[in-house]
């Protein structure tokens, strides 16, 4: 069994450093293989694509935008009437991870919209999401990029989000239908929301193709005090045969690098994969 491959979130790592350039070459020194950032749109990607290559870094997940924060958006795949907006940013989106080397782009549902109810539009915003996900898949295929679908908590982090459960995501998946479409896992949402960590991740892996982590529920490091035992869900992983990465995506409790000797630990254990596997 390979150990596990992890992934740098640089949109959550080193906050005590000011801009994706900076965060970059920190991971590198740190000893990461490869980086994840929300949205690198703030930089132009070919700068971003010189620093990684420098840094030693591959990147490999971003995200679709946000479209317009201040009116309350977070990603805009199954928000009605924001169809137009949703293409252009996924264009964006392809160019920079073209532009990246970044095979996979994490495709937001987005929120049920202000003052809307949840349950009377669910079937409304499924049947958006749906007709997206299809021209998503259409256009990632022509480029050889993924795309990923991620249930996000809506107990705690974001009570008006769409997709919340890998249940709901695994459904909306098969009535896609296109194998360039993935499930992304992130275990901090999954607990809050349905717990059973065990048989979810042996039941929707196959269907995985990026994995996320942090302690609950204050989300921090995954050797920080919680509820979740993260040698024996990286045991799971690596028992369930698991090859893509694992995405480092929690707040530092203190020091980035002083908060990272949980990774130090697993890889003087486990050793480090061979780059290019």
């Amino acid at each position: 069994m390979a150990p596990l491959r992890f992934s740098a979130n640089l949109s959550w790592l080193f906050p005590e450093l000011s801009g994706l350039p900076a965060r970059l070459r920190a991971a590198g020194s740190f000893g990461f293989e490869a980086t994840e950032v929300a949205w690198p749109y703030a930089e132009p990607p070919e700068a971003l694509a010189r620093v990684a290559r420098e840094a030693g870094l591959r990147v490999v997940l971003i995200n679709t935008p946000p479209g317009d924060q201040e009116k309350g958006e977070m990603g805009l795949g199954a928000v009605p009437g924001r169809q137009a907006a949703f293409r252009e940013g996924l264009e964006q989106a392809v160019r920079y991870a073209k532009a990246l080397g970044c095979p996979r782009i994490h495709l937001m549902a987005g929120r049920v919209p202000q003052g809307g109810d949840r349950a009377a539009m669910r079937g409304e915003m499924e049947t958006v999401f749906l007709e997206n996900l299809r021209h998503a898949a259409g256009v990632l295929a022509q480029e050889n990029l993924v795309g990923l679908l991620e249930p996000i908590n809506t107990r705690v982090t974001d009570p008006q989000y769409f997709l919340d459960t890998p249940q709901q995501a695994a459904a909306i998946l098969q009535k896609v239908g296109r194998p360039n479409l993935q499930l992304q896992m992130d275990i901090f949402h999954w607990q809050i929301m349905d717990g059973n960590l065990t048989g979810n991740i042996q039941e929707f892996l196959p269907i995985v193709g990026h994995v996320q982590v942090a302690q609950v529920p204050g989300r921090g490091e995954p050797s920080s005090p919680g509820e979740l035992n993260f040698s024996y869900l990286f045991q799971l992983l690596e028992d369930e045969g698991y090859r893509g990465f694992v995405g480092c995506e929690y707040k530092p409790q203190g020091d980035t690098v002083e908060g990272l000797s949980w990774l130090r630990s697993y890889w003087d254990r486990r050793g480090r994969p061979q780059a290019g596997q």
